[in-house]
């Protein structure tokens, strides 16, 4: 497993548990969905995938490994994980050019070829060349998120984190979005682990789906049983929600 979560636990200091016992793990090149409803835990299960907080129970590893917690051991993991965020508006800086936003891990990490980084990730989402010297207004909302996208794959990591990355997006633009994480899983190798709560998002995109209710984990396995034969009355419930057009 590249990512796993071992009986993971999560409590605010004032607060009931936000997550309770949660085990599951990734496996290399596969793409993982996190699903369930508002508050059922999994934005807050990504943040500890992602390093940004520490369990209060249980254990995250990564290649095998509890996550570095000092910022010069974390490094190594900062290179090879890397996470695009959910609205394209509020995660890029208005204030800076696009070439500044996507060479941000790159100047983090230490990066001294910058320039060609991200003149590669630009043009790995489908962006123009002179898209660098531009700035986030001057983008469509579905353009934001491809910078943001070129952003993660800037330092070409293994494994990418999603948190409701189609979720701000019109329908054709979603499914244009959807086509390019497909194609850069395909192209580069990458480790998807997406949370979201558009099934058909996950249909298309993720080998295996788990299924979170209040916290805990009440049904996972391959993309395709758990959604066209779900074992457990929450799962159905979510599927029975989706919208559908009148016939």
């Amino acid at each position: 497993m590249i990512l796993e979560a071992r009986s993971v636990g999560f409590r605010y200091a004032d607060g009931a548990p936000v997550l309770d016992d949660v085990s599951f793990g990734v496996t290399a090149g596969r793409s993982v969905a996190l699903v369930g409803e508002s508050a059922a835990g999994k934005t807050t299960l990504l943040r500890l995938l992602l390093g940004l907080r520490r369990p209060t129970s249980g254990t995250v590893l990564f290649s095998g490994r509890p996550l570095p917690t000092r910022h010069r051991a974390a490094q190594p993991f900062r290179r090879q994980v890397q996470t695009v965020f959910q609205d394209p508006y509020s995660s890029l800086d208005p204030r800076q050019q696009v070439s500044r936003i996507v060479g941000e891990p790159l100047r983090a990490l230490g990066f001294t070829d910058q320039a060609p980084r991200v003149a590669a990730a630009l043009d790995a989402v489908g962006l123009p060349a002179d898209a660098a010297e531009r700035y986030p207004h001057e983008f469509s909302g579905g353009q934001r998120q491809r910078i943001a996208i070129a952003r993660a794959i800037a330092v070409e990591p293994t494994v990418l984190l999603a948190d409701e990355p189609v979720s701000a997006l019109d329908v054709s633009t979603k499914v244009r979005i959807i086509d390019l994480l497909a194609e850069l899983r395909a192209t580069r190798g990458l480790t998807l682990v997406m949370v979201s709560h558009d099934l058909a998002a996950v249909a298309s995109l993720c080998d295996e789906t788990v299924v979170l209710e209040r916290g805990r984990v009440v049904e996972q396995g391959p993309t395709r049983e758990v959604l066209g034969s779900p074992r457990d009355a929450y799962t159905r419930r979510l599927i029975a929600s989706i919208p559908r057009l009148p016939s």
